[in-house]
């Protein structure tokens, strides 16, 4: 979890894993001239990243060399007050991608499966609306590409936990490592539904140092599942999110 939990350390596992990933920096920028030269040398529009968090929080998209620096201090500002660390990163934004999450679960043995993906590719201010179980754009060769790869990076970095790695997916199914989630994430339910595997009970199983009882050849996914989240926002102010 201390490798793979910052997301600018998962980046470098990512690359000692030799997993394809959004272009961009695998440290937290030093300062604004360091955000300006990687922006140059992966041409624009970028995002910047809050490296100790995510839901939205510390991320500015910036299409234009000029905006960049009073974007860097937004971020940096609000990943401080967010996660208590001001450290931010920046990757190619690539627009209109699909977003695609593997599932795995490792054990503490040496074995690892991946339980199919979730789509989540509608969402709002950076927030996933929809969770969607098979992904309809996924095929079965991209779905053992992607699981293998999320697999790859978990053993080489020794994790043993359910766990969730991002990617972001173009038209001619090539995909890119974004980062990993080393938790259960609230989504978990629709990925349930598709393979019928309870993987709270599993992640108590492994927690205990028992050995994963299922191989990937035991995985199957059947039928579909959606969920849909809800955001209570305020119309009257400007649908800023109701707290309370």
């Amino acid at each position: 979890m201390r490798v793979l939990g910052s997301k600018t350390r998962a980046r470098q596992a990512a690359d000692a894993a030799g997993m394809p990933r959004v272009p961009g920096s695998v440290t937290g920028l030093a300062d604004v001239a360091e955000a300006v030269s990687v922006a140059a040398g992966i041409g624009y529009p970028v995002m910047l990243k809050a490296a100790a968090g995510g839901g939205g929080k510390g991320m500015r998209a910036v299409t234009r060399a000029e905006d960049l620096a009073a974007a860097f201090t937004a971020a940096s500002s609000e990943a401080e007050r967010s996660f208590g660390s001001g450290e931010v990163y920046l990757e190619k934004l690539i627009e209109r991608p699909r977003h695609i999450e593997i599932q795995l679960m490792a054990d503490g043995h040496g074995s690892c499966v991946y339980l199919g993906e979730r789509e989540c590719s509608v969402q709002r201010r950076h927030q996933k609306v929809i969770e969607e179980a098979p992904s309809a754009v996924v095929s079965e060769g991209l779905r053992r590409r992607m699981g293998e790869a999320a697999v790859r990076l978990a053993l080489s970095a020794g994790y043993v936990n359910a766990g969730t790695v991002e990617f972001l997916v173009d038209d001619a199914e090539n995909f890119y490592f974004l980062e990993m989630n080393t938790r259960l994430q609230v989504e978990h339910p629709v990925t349930e539904m598709v393979t019928g595997l309870d993987l709270v009970h599993l992640q108590l199983r492994v927690a205990m140092g028992e050995p994963l009882p299922l191989t990937q050849e035991d995985v199957r996914l059947r039928g579909h599942a959606i969920e849909c989240r809800i955001y209570a926002e305020d119309p009257e102010n400007h649908f800023f999110r109701r707290r309370g």
